[in-house]
């Protein structure tokens, strides 16, 4: 992974002495409410429903096993002894003391982390496949770029006050798993018919208020010009993007405005002032970049470990968590492990100071140090040794990290909501710790096979509930809380919005209306039919006259 150099350090040193002066200001009543609010949001700090909440940057999803027993030394010291993984694979802590913020920082610092641009009008952190490097069916690995793109977009002088949030996405898998049509700016590592590498550019994709699915602006740009290309972008954006509605300030509203013909002609117009300019990116400085992720001292093997296929068989459960969280690796006898945090409840991305430092220990012993966050609020070790599997199997029961969920309808995406957001109009955690109780039998999870269920507490969408095959979304009903349910979402290469099925539901009624679902879903299946294709070829009527029927 990524080691910062002289450059990095320093930079991070000063923003954190800078930020411990301004929160002593703003203490001492020398700077207002309204000073400081752009500079704590310039380094992760919200001011939630309960208390102040930091959001730790945790770029494209990769920390290092010190980093994690820092995030723990950092949960058991400043917050409530846990932290919450995001759906941008980064952390935030829900309790910290403001005046302690600047202690954190420091912390943080002295293992290469910080909260810069985590928050506010600005570009935050770039995400990517959690299986980066390491998944069978990669063809360019997207790490070094994820990282130039880091490095491009930090303190960027003209980018610090976008009309809203701004997030990119970067595929370099046949699979997209880092859900890069429902980005600002998504970027999919291709190769040309000459072997050269580069990116196809989606521009307008993003959720909350209106879903949109990102447009194709560029089939083929060449790698070197990235940079100059992603400024001419922004450049566009700032230029046109409204600012006189908060709600409409998003790339996506001017793409579809514009139109992407007409958006993608201006980009190319604005290009052409910068294009081959100094910011092009030499060939030196990505080998330079690709030199922190070259692969581990990975031993040779010549197929699956004999061991690990005796255990599979010999033992049900552990079959079945190797079913489930278990992905194939691109070098044999190895295999990268999903490390479940939907236990039954538990809040979806919570883990305490004593998982963390159990995961940064098994990382150490079992994956070259090194551990992934996902965008589905899970923990990976991306490369375990097979003969190895049953070990850490072992190992992740005994912290409550081995529930063989992944992929099923208790690995819920659930945003904190109402319980600690302020922007939530509804809570979220006890409606999914409902639902996840409702269908806590494995036996049963298992018939039901393969289902994204995705939980916003607003129209922000922070749980991404429009790209789930089952979709909820907390809305606000004249000071009430009701929770409004979409079928048909999907992330990935097919993404797709859901549709909203009717009138929202009570608290109470959840459990009850995802059962409903269920039901028609195993009623009219077919063979080997997952659950969201079960729902394209009936449409939403089936599910819609199922969950709305009068009681007899």
């Amino acid at each position: 992974m990524y080691i910062y150099d002289e450059i990095d350090q320093k930079i991070i040193n000063e923003r954190a002495r800078q930020f411990r002066d301004q929160t002593r200001r703003y203490l001492a009543g020398e700077l207002s409410d309204d000073e400081f609010r752009p500079l704590r949001l310039q380094n992760g700090l919200y001011i939630q429903r309960h208390a102040p909440m930091l959001r730790v940057a945790i770029p494209y999803g990769m920390l290092s096993s010190p980093q994690l027993r820092k995030l723990a030394h950092i949960a058991r010291t400043y917050d409530r002894g846990y932290g919450h993984f995001s759906t941008r694979q980064n952390c935030q802590f829900n309790w910290p003391a403001l005046e302690r913020v600047p202690d954190i920082l420091d912390e943080l610092a002295t293992v290469q982390m910080h909260a810069v641009q985590t928050s506010g009008n600005c570009i935050r952190n770039t995400t990517t496949d959690q299986f980066a490097g390491v998944a069978a069916d990669e063809h360019i690995d997207p790490r070094p770029y994820c990282e130039l793109i880091r490095q491009w977009s930090t303190f960027h002088p003209e980018f610090a006050h976008l009309p809203r949030k701004f997030k990119i996405a970067v595929n370099g898998a046949e699979q997209d798993r880092a859900a890069i049509q429902v980005h600002d700016i998504g970027l999919d590592l291709v190769k040309n018919n000459r072997g050269e590498i580069g990116f196809r550019v989606l521009v307008g994709g993003g959720l909350g208020r209106t879903p949109i699915i990102g447009s194709v602006v560029r089939d083929f740009l060449p790698r070197e010009h990235i940079l100059t290309y992603l400024d001419a972008i922004l450049r566009v954006y700032n230029r046109y993007g409204r600012r006189d509605n908060k709600y409409k300030a998003r790339i996506k509203i001017l793409v579809k405005a514009m139109g992407v013909e007409s958006f993608a002609a201006k980009v190319e117009a604005e290009w052409a002032h910068w294009k081959d300019s100094p910011a092009t990116v030499p060939a030196d400085e990505f080998a330079r970049l690709e030199g922190f992720f070259t692969p581990p001292a990975y031993e040779q093997f010549a197929g699956d470990d004999a061991g690990f296929l005796q255990k599979q068989s010999e033992d049900k459960a552990f079959a079945r968590w190797v079913e489930r969280n278990v992905n194939q690796h691109k070098v044999p006898g190895y295999a990268s492990v999903t490390l479940s945090l939907k236990k039954t409840g538990i809040p979806p991305g919570d883990a305490t100071d004593g998982q963390m430092e159990a995961v940064a220990d098994f990382a150490d012993r079992y994956s070259f140090g090194e551990v992934r966050i996902s965008h589905e609020q899970n923990m990976i070790l991306a490369d375990v040794k097979q003969s190895e599997l049953y070990a850490l199997w072992q190992a992740a029961r005994e912290i409550g990290f081995a529930t063989p969920n992944i992929g099923l309808l208790t690995d819920m995406i659930v945003c904190p909501g109402g319980d600690f957001c302020a922007l939530a109009n509804a809570k979220s955690i006890p409606v999914a710790e409902a639902i996840q109780r409702r269908f806590d039998d494995l036996d049963y999870l298992y018939d039901i096979g393969d289902v994204d269920m995705n939980f916003s507490g607003c129209m922000n969408s922070c749980g991404h509930h429009h790209i789930g095959n089952i979709g909820i979304l907390g809305v606000d009903k004249n000071g009430s809380e009701w929770y409004q349910v979409s079928l048909g979402g999907e992330q990935g290469n097919k993404a797709t919005l859901g549709k909203v099925i009717g009138p929202s539901f009570a608290q109470e009624e959840m459990p009850d209306v995802i059962e409903k679902i269920i039901n028609v879903y195993i009623e009219q299946r077919h063979a080997d039919e997952r659950f969201i294709d079960t729902v394209r070829r009936l449409g939403i009527d089936p599910f819609k006259e199922r969950v709305y029927a009068k009681a007899h």
